[in-house]
């Protein structure tokens, strides 16, 4: 039976991987794209994309023998979100603030003890990373181990936190050990403030300036967050500014551009 689950949980992951692998610069994917991307076995690739098609989740191109999602892809589950996400207003606020600044811009979530990256958008440079996949959308990383980690644990009401940041400060490895108190305290200004600056973990070497979305459901609460790597032609106030006054548009349902701090598309 544990085998049973243990496959069906892969079979899971995998159909995530594929959803995921498309972006700005994958619109499309061959069999052999998603295997050379996850060191997947070629048969049980093509044979997991030929059930999405069935599923209705991927178009496939006759000619070109290559995939692309389907609006049915894009719409599974937005009829019970929260306004911003459910109407299309997050993806123009993403689209906005990439085009404006030429940063990376990623959206952020909670899942357990952990920060997801629930979507990223690509800025003009790449980062330098870890993994081999780089910065992408789907990494997981203990909520203790960067600034957006720390955003997303303030949210928590108070006695609940502190039990999350013992037992993140409990589960970490030796390297990862923090002072529960320092912990606390930097969590508590998070909340004090509503945004976050600082590192932005995800095996990266960068920076992220990021505030939380308005309006969300208790206990899931998404952030948004500028992505760069350190310069000194970065303005993390101006980006903060930039950015709070872009996603207070956006709730507000206001698409109008933002104006954009001069460094930064300098920066980018």
């Amino acid at each position: 039976m544990a085998s049973v689950e243990s496959n069906k949980a892969k079979i899971a992951k995998r159909v995530i991987e594929v959803l995921e692998f498309f972006d700005e610069e994958h619109p499309e994917a061959t069999v052999m794209d998603i295997v050379r991307r996850f060191n997947r076995p070629q048969s049980s690739t093509s044979e997991l994309l030929s059930s999405l098609v069935d599923l209705g989740l991927l178009y496939k191109n006759p000619c070109s023998r290559s995939y692309a999602p389907t609006p049915r892809a894009a719409m599974l589950g937005t009829a019970v979100q929260p306004g911003m996400v459910r109407d299309g207003r997050l993806t123009g606020l993403i689209d906005r603030l990439s085009a404006q600044t030429g940063l990376g811009v990623a959206v952020f979530g909670m899942v357990g003890l952990k920060a997801q990256i629930f979507n990223w958008r690509a800025g003009k440079r790449p980062l330098r990373t870890s993994g081999p996949a780089g910065f992408c959308g789907g990494q997981q990383e203990h909520l203790s181990d960067s600034a957006i980690g720390w955003l997303l644990l303030s949210t928590v009401a108070a006695p609940r936190r502190e039990g999350m940041i013992r037992r993140l400060n409990a589960e970490a490895s030796p390297e990862r050990k923090f002072s529960t108190s320092e912990m606390s305290a930097i969590v508590q200004q998070c909340r004090d403030h509503g945004h976050a600056s600082g590192v932005a973990g995800f095996g990266s070497i960068a920076d992220i300036t990021a505030v939380l979305l308005p309006d969300q459901p208790e206990n899931q609460p998404l952030a948004i967050g500028l992505v760069y790597e350190p310069s000194a032609a970065i303005d993390a106030s101006a980006l903060l500014h930039s950015l709070s006054d872009a996603v207070g548009r956006s709730a507000e349902g206001d698409t109008a551009p933002v104006a954009m701090v001069q460094p930064l598309f300098h920066a980018a």
